[in-house]
């Protein structure tokens, strides 16, 4: 395969990205044929896929606007891959033009275009790190020179900690990310789950076991545990669409077809 000119020379053009994946979901043009192959392969498991992504990308633009209602302008996006329209400053910029935003991602896709598209942005900062590290990542000059960790951030987990396996305790990571946040900081979820769709989620988690990104699966209580330390916010862990829909957001009959919890907390 020819290596386009934006691809960085790291990175294995033949092992699907669940980042280029997403992307590919959601109408992008940085992925690569063995992205696209795997993401007809799980549209095949799941039709409604397309879908789901466009449900999860318009709870990220919930929650943010929730972080901006309750007075939070600082918001650290931990897996937040390729840019595309929706981005979290740019939905924060619409009702405060000087909202704070941090990206992070180890997908150098994800950060080589991020950071060409925020070149010029001084609120914004792009940092390739990982999410097993939270110390080191929270340790980032840029991030740090961007964000007041002393004053609420909004910490988003979006479409993330499914990719954090058992070993790595993604219940012990955001407790740690949590422990270096200031009261009043909101932590959002969204993760993948079986519940509903048993056969399915087995197909999925086989799928993307031949991915750079295998995938966990989890219950609602499994999903609920994450946001220990954070007092959760009405409605709770629910299923995607259900998390605070707006009046154009389309609830569908069967919200559990969608294959995700979601849920915010908010740090006393």
């Amino acid at each position: 395969m020819e290596r386009p000119s934006w691809a960085p020379e790291q990175i294995d053009l033949d092992l699907p990205s669940a980042a280029r994946m997403y992307d590919y979901f959601l109408g992008g043009s940085h992925n690569f044929a063995p992205d696209r192959a795997a993401a007809q392969a799980a549209i095949g498991i799941i039709p409604e896929l397309p879908a789901v992504m466009r449900a999860n990308r318009a709870f990220l633009r919930r929650a943010v606007r929730f972080a901006l209602d309750s007075g939070v302008r600082q918001f650290l996006d931990i897996g937040s891959g390729i840019p595309t329209v929706g981005n979290v400053h740019e939905v924060a910029r619409a009702i405060d033009p000087q909202a704070r935003v941090a990206y992070v991602d180890t997908d150098p896709v994800a950060v080589t275009h991020s950071r060409a598209l925020l070149a010029d942005d001084p609120y914004t900062v792009v940092v390739e790190a990982d999410v097993r590290e939270p110390e080191r990542l929270l340790a980032d000059d840029g991030l740090r020179a961007t964000l007041d960790l002393d004053r609420p951030v909004a910490l988003l987990m979006v479409a993330l900690l499914h990719f954090v396996g058992p070993a790595d305790d993604p219940a012990d990571l955001v407790r740690r990310y949590g422990r270096a946040l200031a009261p009043g900081s909101l932590l959002a979820i969204s993760h993948g789950t079986g519940d509903g769709r048993t056969a399915e989620s087995d197909a999925m988690l086989r799928l993307y076991a031949d991915t750079a990104n295998p995938l966990t699966a989890r219950t609602r209580d499994e999903v609920a545990a994450l946001f220990d330390g954070f007092e959760p916010v009405e409605p709770g862990v629910v299923f995607l669409p259900l998390w605070r829909p707006d009046e154009a957001d389309e609830v569908p009959a069967r919200p559990e077809r969608f294959c995700s919890y979601a849920g915010v907390g908010r740090k006393p």
